[in-house]
């Protein structure tokens, strides 16, 4: 068996060459990690998790012209996907007062914000990924005007139709990070939706109980974190009620588990 070449090793992905030209091969680990990696544990089963939600996501992204960088899952823990030059930037939407907004404002989490609100950090770990404004993104030349248009826009999208589906499913989308990067295909620039969408990166809560079903789990030690992942695969019909990992193609024939 060829062994593949590493490209990156971050605390919940590892990326290496794909079998193409142009392609990556995405891998989820079991790692969960809080507090730019001041606590960190293996949970086992939430790469599995994440791969397939992510899966899912991006398929439904493709499906309303948002374009991703991903290609196709290869199998429980591995996608292949697009390679991009990642902008160095966290785009972050808050539809509800959580987390660090209501640390940093001293409000209460909880609150629904009159509109959404749109966010940017800087990646960078050593610097624990501090908050930038569009001023700082264009002068140091992380992204240009035009293109910080365009993912504001995909942002606001994404949002506009996630949080009709996850109510669907009687979740709410409390805010989510999305990273995005440049793609070069036939002399052509693009900027298109990368990394991941799943519980590490977004807040969810059910809407009945506010139950919270993504990584503060984690970070708050409240436990259960694979079960909360495996519900919000559940309501999306990733998951049957016996815990099984649906096949992709049947799970995107299936619809959403309505909550009423």
């Amino acid at each position: 068996m060829k062994k593949r070449r590493k490209i990156h090793e971050g605390k919940a992905k590892i990326l290496y060459e794909g079998p193409t030209t142009g392609t990556i091969i995405q891998h989820f680990k079991d790692d969960a990690t809080a507090f730019n990696g001041e606590r960190h544990e293996v949970i086992d089963g939430k790469g599995v998790l994440n791969n397939r939600i992510t899966e899912y996501i991006f398929l439904a992204m493709e499906e309303i012209g948002v374009a991703t960088h991903f290609i196709k899952r290869l199998n429980m823990r591995e996608q292949l996907i697009k390679k991009v030059d990642i902008i160095p930037l966290e785009v972050v939407v808050r539809n509800v007062i959580a987390g660090s907004l209501a640390k940093r404002l001293g409000m209460q989490e909880g609150i629904k914000l009159s509109r959404s609100i749109v966010e940017y950090y800087y990646k960078d770990d050593a610097l624990n990924d501090p908050m930038v404004t569009d001023e700082h993104i264009t002068a140091f030349e992380w992204a240009t005007a035009t293109e910080l248009e365009d993912m504001v826009a995909t942002a606001l999208r994404v949002n506009d139709f996630l949080t009709g589906l996850f109510r669907g499913i009687g979740i709410q989308l409390v805010d989510f990070k999305l990273e995005f990067g440049r793609h070069f295909e036939n002399g052509n620039l693009r900027i298109l939706l990368a990394d991941e969408f799943s519980p590490d990166n977004c807040r969810l809560w059910d809407i009945k109980t506010g139950e919270k079903l993504d990584k503060d789990r984690f970070r708050q030690n409240l436990g259960g974190l694979v079960d909360a992942y495996q519900e919000v695969a559940r309501r999306l019909g990733i998951l049957n009620e016996n815990g099984d990992i649906i096949d992709s193609d049947d799970a995107k024939n299936d619809k959403p588990t309505l909550v009423k």
